[in-house]
């Protein structure tokens, strides 16, 4: 049995029986409700986003570079449509009937995904004449040959970065090496796949958009105010998301390797029709939650026969159509982002300057200062999805588990922590003990950086130019620490000690925040990539240096910061004024996707 199938068992096994019955016992049937739908939910993005930097590099042969850009503009959307379906709930929809239509839309996304078309192409040309390129495998199972005279040949790289013909005659049609620029790679992408995985991830971007800020709202819904069950049921309601992550990542990641890029996809989509199910048939148990805030306004007419909930269904379909020409250019993608940054930090300057006292200036300038400090932490940690995913299929001895497998381990670190931290904030909170938040922001920081250092100085124990699964372990579990020392903290201070009047758009800040780290990660990754042929390194020694350099300089980066937080923290804590103590600790089972949905 896979080994991190077993452990995952376990895991569950361990930490899902008390969860399970705690659910039963003591909580509203309406949380079992959320729990299993937005688990699925999870299941269906964290099993594509496994596979996806896979996917681009190796089935539509994208370079590293682009790979990365890429990525990033898709997952920097997906943090900026939350905005638009939180406040058509807010205004009209309501949060239930959002959930559905954005789940509806995720069905079709990942269905859609599923439609591969035919795998890219590429040529080698020489002098002239063209040579197939014979691509196999998939993630660390690729291979790639030249095929000759309907023989294939391996490929290998020189050390000066050219292309080395294995066993290849004197005096064949292609020599033994050929020097960098004497050739030239060009691949052929099927644009009838190429448009299918456009239309699917912005299909996915719109249906993020209207299911992730409602349907943690649900939940709050559920609970009274004052009832002391509420924290204990976000905290099963985040278990029940990492479960998700965890299980998708494990078994997603396996039918993508072992079965087609089409299995992978295809569960990932299968997962989040059966969190659609469970959603619509479950219904009965919200108790009237999350309904529109005024029905008959919402079924008035508009246009004709349409009224304004098929409207906005009609807007959302159609709105399908610019994400797909705004996720196809990065570039479009950061001018978006450039214009949002700039608005958004002028606005505050005059909002800070003109419109507060000393303690709501000195309030929201601290909320500043964390919201820069999860673009860092989140820039680094979301190197998972990317850089860290290709590292561990091309510079990790994976002991018969499969790359994209280790995407679980975050989600199952959070299973196995989730109490400690709980037992910690716990016991401090009691004393009146609890760190400051710029603190906790320092901590985290120090951690995401030290898990990429750690990786870094114990590269000796590489062998042929791939390191022990352990050490990449190692680096989630410093990466799944830090994140809980900081996303459990960071919406909650934001809430706090934002101005009443401009919590709304300090929370769209937030949400600004992530996507800012989600495109400049998907940079950062681009520029640590390797060269390849066919979606495969050949030179696995360059693509380990690579590694290891831009590792090095993320986890020093990570490490000045969280230093230059913790420093900070003794300078400017009494900013907060009392508004840090307000309210309970944090809690602790969490992702950020969730974290941010919470408001």
């Amino acid at each position: 049995m896979n080994l991190i199938v077993l452990l995952g068992i376990v895991v569950t096994l361990v930490t899902g029986v008390p969860v399970l019955l705690q659910l039963l016992r003591n909580h509203p049937r309406g949380l079992i409700i959320l729990f299993f739908a937005e688990m699925w939910e999870r299941f269906s993005y964290y099993g594509m986003r496994g596979i996806l930097i896979f996917y681009l590099t190796q089935h539509l042969l994208f370079d590293d570079a682009t790979a990365g850009a890429q990525y990033g503009s898709y997952t920097s959307l997906v943090y900026l449509l939350p905005l638009v379906g939180g406040l058509l709930a807010d205004r009209w929809l309501g949060t239930r009937k959002a959930v559905a239509f954005g789940a509806l839309l995720l069905v079709a996304g990942h269905m859609t995904m599923a439609v591969e078309g035919t795998p890219a192409k590429q040529t080698l040309i020489y002098a002239g004449q063209s040579y197939e390129v014979a691509i196999e495998g998939r993630m660390e199972q690729r291979q790639v040959h030249v095929v000759i005279d309907g023989q294939k040949h391996a490929f290998g790289a020189t050390a000066e970065g050219g292309l080395e013909v294995k066993d290849m005659a004197a005096g064949g049609p292609l020599p033994a090496v050929m020097p960098k620029g004497s050739y030239e790679l060009k691949s052929v992408v099927d644009p009838f796949g190429r448009n299918a995985f456009f239309l699917a991830v912005s299909l996915i971007i719109m249906g993020v958009g209207f299911l992730k800020p409602n349907i943690s709202t649900i939940v709050g819904q559920l609970y009274p105010q004052g009832d002391p069950r509420r924290d204990s049921g976000f905290t099963l309601y985040y278990y029940g998301i990492n479960l998700g992550a965890f299980w998708a990542s494990v078994l997603c990641g396996w039918l993508g390797a072992d079965f087609g890029w089409w299995a992978g996809f295809g569960l990932a989509g299968v997962g989040m029709a059966a969190g659609f199910v469970v959603f619509v048939l479950g219904k009965k148990h919200l108790l009237g939650k999350g309904e529109p805030p005024n029905p008959e306004l919402l079924k008035a007419r508009i246009a004709g026969p349409i009224t304004r909930e098929w409207l906005i269904y009609l807007g959302g379909v159609l709105g399908v159509i610019p994400v797909w020409f705004m996720v196809q250019s990065n570039q479009i993608v950061g001018y978006a982002l450039g214009v949002s940054v700039i608005a958004a930090l002028a606005f505050i300057a005059w909002f800070v300057a003109t419109q507060c006292d000393k303690v709501e200036r000195e309030r929201m300038l601290l909320a500043m200062v964390l919201v820069f400090g999860s673009v860092v932490f989140f820039t680094l940690f979301e190197q998972a999805g990317t850089s860290l995913n290709l590292f561990a299929a091309r510079n990790v001895d994976l002991m018969g588990i499969d790359a994209a497998q280790t995407q679980s381990f975050n989600a199952g670190f959070i299973l196995i922590f989730a109490p400690v931290f709980a037992a910690m904030w716990t016991y401090l909170g009691a004393r009146k003990r609890m760190p400051n938040p710029t603190l906790t922001f320092g901590y985290g920081l120090l951690q995401v950086g030290l898990g990429f250092l750690v990786v870094v100085w114990t590269q000796g124990l590489a062998v042929e130019y791939k390191m022990p699964l352990y050490m990449l372990g190692l680096l989630y579990m410093l990466h799944t620490t830090g994140e809980l020392f900081l996303s459990p903290v960071g919406l909650s201070q934001v809430t706090k000690l934002s101005v009443a009047k401009v919590v709304s758009f300090m929370m769209a800040v937030w949400f600004l925040a992530s996507s800012i780290a989600q495109f400049v990660g998907g940079k950062i990754a681009g520029l640590m990539g390797a060269e390849t042929v066919g979606g495969q390194v050949l030179d696995p020694a360059a693509a380990f240096a690579t590694s290891m350099d831009g590792f090095n300089k993320l986890g020093w980066a990570g490490v000045i910061c969280g230093v230059a937080f913790v420093a900070l923290s003794f300078v400017i804590k009494g900013w907060a004024h009392g508004a840090d103590t307000a309210s309970d600790e944090p809690a602790t089972v969490v992702d950020n996707e969730a974290q941010t949905a919470r408001t």
